[in-house]
C-alpha cells in the first residue's frame, strides 16, 4: 500500500516566500516604470522650452501656427545665384564680414547643389558646398520645403546633419525670397539683385514678423 504524504496547512501567520517575491518584483517594476515616465517626462518639457518661438524682448504676441510654405516652388527658375539681403544672427555665419551669396544648380539625381559664399575680414572669401534635397509636403506638390546639408556626402543618412530650408515667400519673378526654418531661429532675406532697395527689404521683414520672426534682431548684409 503506497504512502501517502501528510501535508500540513499553513498557519495564516505563515511567511509566504514566493508572495514576497512577487510582490517585491511588482513594486519594483512599478519604481522603474514610474521612473523612465518621469524622465520622459521631464525631457520632453525640456525639448518643448527648447524649441519655444523667441519673441521680440517687449513680448509683443506672435503667430505661432506652422509655417507654410510657398506651392509650388519650380526648382530651375529658382536655381542661379541669390544675394543676402538680411538675416538673423546665427553661428555659421559669424565669420562673415561682407557680402553673402548662395548659387543652386540642379543636379540630375534630383538635388540641388548649394554654393555659399561670403567676404571675410581680411577680404579673403569663405566657400561652402553642400547639398539640398526636396522634403514632399503632403496635398502640396512641388512644396518650398528642403533640406540642405554640408556634412560629407558619407554622411547623409544622419537626420543630424540636415538642415531644414523653408521657402516662405516667393515673388513671381523669382528675383526676391525670404527663407527661415520652423522653429523661427533663422531667417534670410535673398535678392537676385546685389542690393534690394529699402522698401522691398522692409515689405520682407515686416511680413516675416507677421510670422513670428525677431526681426528686431535681424543683421541687413547687403548694405
Amino acid at each position: 500500500m503506497p504512502l501517502r504524504k501528510h501535508r500540513t496547512p499553513p498557519s495564516p501567520d505563515a511567511f509566504d516566500d514566493r508572495a514576497y517575491s512577487a510582490s517585491i518584483g511588482t513594486l519594483a517594476t512599478a519604481f522603474c516604470v514610474g521612473g523612465a515616465l518621469t524622465l520622459l517626462a521631464l525631457h520632453t518639457a525640456r525639448t518643448a522650452r527648447a524649441d519655444r518661438i523667441g519673441g521680440p524682448p517687449d513680448g509683443a504676441p506672435l503667430m505661432r501656427a506652422p509655417l507654410q510654405v510657398v506651392a509650388p516652388v519650380d526648382l530651375h527658375r529658382y536655381a542661379g545665384l541669390w544675394h543676402e539681403q538680411a538675416r538673423l544672427p546665427n553661428r555659421f555665419q559669424k565669420q562673415c564680414a561682407g557680402p553673402v551669396s548662395a548659387e543652386y544648380t540642379p543636379m540630375p539625381d534630383g538635388t540641388v547643389e548649394v554654393r555659399n559664399r561670403c567676404i571675410l575680414p581680411d577680404g579673403s572669401f569663405d566657400e561652402s558646398i553642400g547639398s539640398a534635397r526636396v522634403v514632399p509636403v503632403a496635398g502640396q506638390p512641388g512644396a518650398g520645403r528642403l533640406e540642405v546639408r554640408f556634412a560629407p556626402e558619407w554622411l547623409g543618412w544622419l537626420p543630424a546633419v540636415w538642415g531644414d530650408y523653408w521657402i516662405l515667400k516667393l515673388d513671381r519673378a523669382y528675383q526676391v525670397a525670404l527663407v527661415g526654418t520652423p522653429n523661427r531661429r533663422y531667417l534670410w532675406v535673398l535678392s537676385r539683385a546685389p542690393r534690394l532697395d529699402d522698401a522691398a527689404l522692409e515689405a520682407e521683414l515686416d511680413y516675416a514678423r507677421t510670422l513670428g520672426f525677431d526681426v528686431d534682431q535681424v543683421e541687413r548684409t547687403g548694405r
